[in-house]
């Protein structure tokens, strides 16, 4: 373990980063995309991208498993050159047969692929520096996460709308085989675990240490979990859908621009995490958990303003602004809350069990998501002409989750492990 931040491999794992976050951003922004202009439906979209979170759902807990007992290195290059193959693959099959099957099962491995990746990278940062980094390693991994995100969908929009979707697809294998290229020359320190028993036994019985750890051991962090799932079912799925519909379909821009727009309402989503990101590193050590309620209240009021451009201006570039301006604000509270619980999770959370841990808390965290994209996509569907109602509906109950996690994060007194 590295007593400085930037350490050889710490960085190759952080350029390495760089190269697939930007990828999967591209890749995430224009297929769904590609999906909504050629059907125009909210309801589809929302069942396809909520049908793709499932296998993220299944095999995050896999990939925390795994990386406790895999070199993390290892299952990094495999599950970057796995996507560049599945992305080669739609590209070549997107001519014939049921495009949007083909779109949803190619969404749903790329999902699943992403949901076993994250654990390991997490997993991996305590492995590479010291205790005192956490904070500073984890506000870097999501400044790229959100530059990635920032960067991705801008230059995924320009692309698409100028050349279509293959040229976008070509980029994003090339940006994952890079990556895998980078990441065989990273160092991760590995101590083998014995199995117990046979591998579905060894996997159940990680599987419930790691519950047992969060429910028994740590309960304020199931309970902050809980907060979580709440937050992604009916704030992070609202914008999700939202984003994409209100823009390319309900807020009547140019056709030759809505997408374009779409893209820059993205980068800023992104904008506001890179902030986010920063404003953690930056500000690591007066960030205190028992105040981390705040930042979800601040989130939540963000919203409302979303639902009042929206009700007294249906259409045009101004509701466009404003919705773009809240989505940034979102994601900077957000992405800064996220940082915050990295890093508790990382400090308080023995070496043995902080890959199962994570992909636990990924796990059910993200089970909301689909329910959520399910949900709004059938809302805004039925509620056409009057999508503020789904916003500010979003808005108050997000306010009122806010109001109980305030509640459950002034009882941590203490941010170290006893």
């Amino acid at each position: 373990m590295n007593q400085k931040l930037f350490s050889k491999d710490f960085t190759l794992v952080v350029i390495g980063q760089i190269i697939s976050l930007f990828g999967n951003a591209i890749i995430r922004f224009a297929l769904p995309l590609y999906l909504l202009n050629l059907t125009g439906s909210s309801a589809l979209y929302g069942t396809v991208t909520a049908c793709a979170f499932v296998p993220a759902i299944l095999l995050s807990p896999v990939g925390g498993i795994v990386a406790d007992r895999v070199n993390k290195r290892n299952i990094m290059v495999l599950l970057d050159f796995l996507t560049a193959a599945v992305i080669l693959s739609f590209s070549l099959l997107m001519e014939d047969g049921n495009l949007v099957l083909l779109l949803t099962v190619t969404l749903m491995i790329l999902y699943g692929i992403a949901g076993a990746y994250q654990p390991v990278v997490q997993a991996s940062i305590p492995a590479l520096i010291c205790q005192d980094h956490f904070m500073a390693a984890n506000s870097v991994v999501n400044t790229i996460s959100s530059f990635a995100a920032l960067t991705g969908p801008v230059f995924g929009g320009i692309l698409y709308s100028a050349y279509g979707l293959r040229p976008v697809l070509w980029v994003c294998m090339v940006c994952f085989t890079l990556s895998a290229g980078m990441e065989i020359f990273i160092k991760i320190p590995f101590q083998k675990q014995e199995l117990k028993g046979g591998i579905f036994k060894t996997a159940r019985t990680d599987f419930a240490e790691s519950v047992y750890f969060i429910r028994k051991e740590k309960p304020v962090i199931g309970k902050a979990l809980l907060m979580v799932c709440g937050i992604n079912l009916f704030l992070s799925a609202m914008i999700t859908v939202a984003l994409p519909y209100l823009v390319t379909e309900v807020l009547n821009l140019d056709a030759l621009w809505a997408n374009r727009l779409y893209g820059f309402a993205e980068g800023a989503l992104a904008a506001g995490g890179l902030a986010g990101g920063i404003s953690a590193g930056i500000f690591a050590e007066r960030l205190s958990v028992p105040k981390a309620g705040n930042l979800v209240t601040a989130c939540a009021i963000s919203v409302f303003p979303m639902g009042i451009a929206l009700m007294l201006f249906s259409s045009g570039i101004f509701p466009y602004i404003v919705i773009t301006v809240c989505c940034f604000a979102v994601m900077l509270f957000s992405t800064i809350f996220t940082v915050q619980m990295l890093s508790f999770i990382q400090t308080e959370t023995p070496q043995n069990l902080l890959g199962k841990v994570i992909a636990v808390i990924f796990t059910v965290s993200m089970c909301a998501q689909p329910l959520g994209n399910a949900l709004y996509g059938v809302l805004f569907e039925v509620c056409q002409g009057y999508e503020y109602v789904v916003v500010l509906f979003s808005g108050v109950v997000s306010l009122m989750i806010a109001v109980r996690a305030g509640k459950i994060f002034k009882c941590v007194h203490a941010f170290t492990r006893p």
